[in-house]
């Protein structure tokens, strides 16, 4: 059997129906799959399909029709994310989505990661696919993270999207300009920021050894200007005017990352009270729990929502800091350098590992 043949016979089917069929879970883990294609840390994904990103998986296993359980007809994830989504729809389109897989590997590593190459040549395809997809999803049903407060469960409400979106994603991915009403005020944005990043009031300082980026620059910007170059770390450290900070552990050390070992993320509360120790503002240092997607350090003003946090930062209120931003910095290095001491990079980390080192 092609795998034509298989991708033709694929349908979606919400979460909760998992168990009621053979059932491929994308970007999500479940009990009973017949196949999981997830880079979740710990997932069952198979060897030879694991990738960075889950829809990356996905389009690998469009390459090895003859993967067990693949011939299972029911595809389904437990939430709506860009690459989950293209993950379900590559299975569900699998001839479009493997004549179009360098593009569609761009936009799950945008989505998930905030990470891209602007100098490369489908770049600007992709952020108009991620712009699409957030604008769609926003004005049509609700921001990522946002189902708990309108008291919905998320695998439950995330099945409205796929949905809606499984079958109009084809036209944009192959004519972008026909979405270009609901994407241009997003793809605007993160451009000028972009360039803004590349002007001479920004500075980047790289630790490679640590895994961190210190960006600084005047003002806050999307997350796909701030992260799009920095492909390689895993904690970004922003420094902006007015002495307002965040240091960010980014998603790549939440999953089972393909491509490079990486350090394992820390707990951040030791930094945040040497930090605190500091300060002389109103404001405390706080950090979010180590599990967090991305794990936030940053002055605290009210509590964030998981849905703020995951926004753009500068969608966000961050507030200024008694501290230079050079003290800043010169603490968050020393943190990171003496918690990595004798600590190697490796890949699939798991949980009590990470939990051991912290």
């Amino acid at each position: 059997m092609s795998r034509e043949q298989v991708g033709e016979a694929w349908y979606f089917v919400p979460f909760g129906q998992l168990r009621q069929q053979p059932t491929i879970v994308v970007d999500s883990t479940g009990l009973g799959a017949a196949l999981t294609l997830a880079h979740w840390r710990g997932a069952a994904t198979p060897l030879a399909l694991r990738d960075d990103t889950s829809a990356g998986s996905c389009l690998r296993a469009l390459h090895a029709p003859t993967t067990p359980g693949l011939a299972a007809r029911a595809v389904t994830a437990n939430h709506f994310d860009i690459d989950g989504f293209v993950g379900v729809w590559a299975l569900l389109n699998p001839a479009l989505a493997l004549a179009q897989e360098e593009l569609l590997r761009l936009v799950a590593t945008l989505g998930d990661f905030r990470e891209i190459d602007w100098q490369h040549p489908l770049a600007d395809h992709a952020l108009q696919l991620v712009c699409w997809l957030n604008a769609e999803e926003k004005a049509r049903f609700y921001e990522p993270f946002g189902a708990p407060a309108r008291r919905r469960r998320e695998d439950e409400a995330s099945a409205e999207k796929f949905a809606w979106f499984l079958p109009r994603f084809a036209e944009i991915l192959t004519d972008p300009a026909a979405g270009r009403a609901a994407w241009q005020p997003e793809y605007e944005r993160v451009k000028l920021a972009v360039a803004a990043l590349r002007g001479p009031l920004t500075q980047r300082t790289d630790y490679p050894e640590i895994g961190l980026a210190v960006v600084r620059t005047p003002a806050p910007v999307p997350y796909y200007a701030l992260f799009g170059p920095t492909a390689g770390f895993d904690w970004v450290l922003s420094l902006y005017d007015g002495q307002r900070y965040e240091l960010e552990c980014k998603y790549t050390t939440w999953i089972d990352l393909a491509s490079r070992p990486t350090l394992p993320r820390l707990p951040l509360p030791a930094l945040a009270n040497r930090l605190n120790e500091l300060e002389t503002s109103n404001y405390r240092w706080a950090a979010d729990p180590l599990t967090d997607t991305g794990p936030l350090l940053r002055l605290a003003g009210r509590r964030l929502s998981k849905a703020e946090r995951y926004a753009d930062p500068d969608g966000r209120p961050i507030y200024a800091s008694s501290l230079a931003p050079g003290v800043v910095e010169a603490e968050v290095v020393a943190f990171l350098t003496k918690s990595y001491v004798g600590i190697q990079p490796k890949s699939y980390w798991t949980w009590a590992e990470v939990r051991s080192v912290g």
